[in-house]
C-alpha cells in the first residue's frame, strides 16, 4: 500500500477512537497520520506497510507497542502523552520520534501480528443476545465462541452481569459487569448456560505474564476500569481453566456442529469484534456450516447464533440474534459502545446523522 494509504488508515483510527471517547489515542492517531517521519526502523515499516493497514489493524499494532512501555514505565515522555498531559501535536509528535528511535527492539515485534483483545465487558453485550435466545427457546444453553483469544470471555457463565438492575449469573460472582443500560431493564428469564468451549486461531495463554502484559497493553488509557476488568478476568481464568482450542475457525465450528446435542440444549454460535478479521472463505464456510446444520435442527435441539459485530457507519456495534429451527432471519437485540461501556436494548435507527466513516472503511473496535 502507498504511504497515503497508512496515514488514512491512522485517521480513520483517529475517528473511531474519537467517537469511543478516547481521545488520548485519537490525538495519538492524528499526530502519527500528519506527522510521522521516516526516520527509523519502526517508523519505516509502519509507512511502507506492504499490506492493507486498516484490515491488518496497524495503527492498533503500533499503538499497543507504545502502550506496553507505559504499562513497563519503559518511558516517561511517552507515560506523559497516555497520562493526557502532552496535547500539542508539535510536542507529542517529538516525543514518538524519540520513543520509535530508542525502543525499537521492543516495538518491531507489535508490528508482526494482529492486536489480541479479549475485552470481559463484552460479555454483558453478548449476554443480551443469550437472553434472547433463552427467551425464545426456553431451553438451556450451549455455547461455542470463535476468535476467543485468551478464552475470558468463555466465563461468561462466571460473571454477574446487572442490566439495568436485573442481574444475571451465579451468586457473589468474583466479576460482575455493569454497564451504562439505556432501556427499560429486561424482563428476568431461566438462563443455564451448561458449556462453553471457545477457539482462536493464535490464543493466548493469559496465565503467562508475558501474554497477559500483551493483553493489557491493547486496553486504551482512558479508561482504566477496563484494565482493572480485565485483570480480574484473567485471575479468574487463571483459578478456573476454559475450553479454548487453537484452530480455525471454520475447521472447528464444522467439527463442533457435527458432535451429537444433548436435548433441552441450544447450541449457540458466538462471538465480538472478530468477524472483521476473517478471511472471506473462513466466513463462507461458517455461514454455510450454520446454515447447513439449521437446515435439520429440531425443536428440542435448537441452534442459535450470537455475535457482537459493528455497525462501521455509526461506530457502535451491534448485537445480532438467529435461531433455528423457528428462523425469523437476524434480529436486533441492541447496540452498544465497542467495550459494552453502554448498552441500548432494541434495534438502532438505520443512521446517525452526521456519523459516517469513509467509504469501504473497516473499523476497529480496539
Amino acid at each position: 500500500m502507498s504511504e497515503a494509504a497508512v496515514r488514512e488508515a491512522f485517521r480513520i483510527q483517529a475517528f473511531y477512537c474519537a467517537r469511543m471517547d478516547a481521545p488520548i489515542y485519537a490525538r495519538l492517531c492524528e499526530v502519527i497520520a500528519d506527522r510521522l517521519g521516516r526516520d527509523g526502523e519502526v517508523a519505516r515499516r509502519v509507512l511502507d506497510w506492504p499490506g492493507e493497514p486498516t484490515r491488518d489493524a496497524l495503527p492498533l499494532r503500533l499503538i499497543g507497542g507504545l502502550h506496553a512501555l507505559v504499562l513497563d514505565r519503559a518511558d516517561a515522555a511517552l507515560a506523559a502523552v497516555f497520562a493526557g498531559a502532552v496535547t500539542e501535536p508539535e510536542a507529542i509528535a517529538a516525543v514518538l520520534a524519540a520513543t520509535l528511535e530508542h525502543h525499537a527492539g521492543r516495538l518491531l515485534p507489535y508490528l508482526d501480528g494482529p492486536p489480541q483483545t479479549n475485552e470481559p465487558g463484552r460479555a454483558a453485550a453478548l449476554m443480551v443476545g443469550l437472553i434472547a435466545v433463552a427467551r425464545r427457546a426456553g431451553l438451556r444453553l450451549e455455547t461455542l465462541e470463535i476468535g476467543a483469544s485468551a478464552g475470558l470471555n468463555l466465563l461468561i457463565d462466571r460473571y454477574g452481569v446487572d442490566l439495568g438492575g436485573v442481574v444475571f449469573g451465579p451468586a457473589a460472582p468474583a466479576l460482575t459487569l455493569r454497564p451504562d443500560w439505556r432501556g427499560a431493564a429486561p424482563e428476568p428469564v431461566a438462563l443455564d448456560i451448561v458449556a462453553t468451549r471457545g477457539c482462536d486461531v493464535a490464543p493466548l495463554d493469559a496465565r503467562d505474564p508475558a501474554q497477559a502484559r500483551r493483553l493489557e497493553s491493547y486496553v486504551w488509557p482512558e479508561a482504566p476500569e477496563r484494565l482493572a476488568r480485565l485483570r480480574t478476568a484473567i485471575a479468574m481464568l487463571r483459578a478456573h481453566g476454559v475450553a479454548l482450542d487453537r484452530a480455525d475457525a471454520a475447521d472447528w465450528i464444522e467439527a463442533r456442529l457435527a458432535e451429537p446435542q444433548a436435548a433441552g440444549v441450544t447450541r449457540v454460535l458466538l462471538h465480538s469484534v472478530v468477524w472483521q478479521y476473517l478471511p472471506e472463505a473462513t466466513a463462507d464456510r461458517v455461514r454455510a456450516a450454520m446454515a447447513a446444520t439449521g437446515a435439520r435442527v429440531t425443536r428440542d435441539r435448537p441452534l442459535a447464533w450470537v455475535m457482537m459485530e459493528p455497525d462501521r457507519a455509526a461506530g457502535r456495534q451491534l448485537v445480532r440474534v438467529r435461531l433455528w429451527p423457528d428462523d425469523r432471519g437476524w434480529e436486533t437485540v441492541a447496540s452498544a459502545h465497542a467495550h459494552a461501556a453502554w448498552i441500548a436494548p432494541g434495534a438502532p435507527p438505520e443512521q446517525e446523522p452526521g456519523i459516517a466513516l469513509p467509504d469501504g472503511a473497516v473499523i476497529r473496535a480496539g
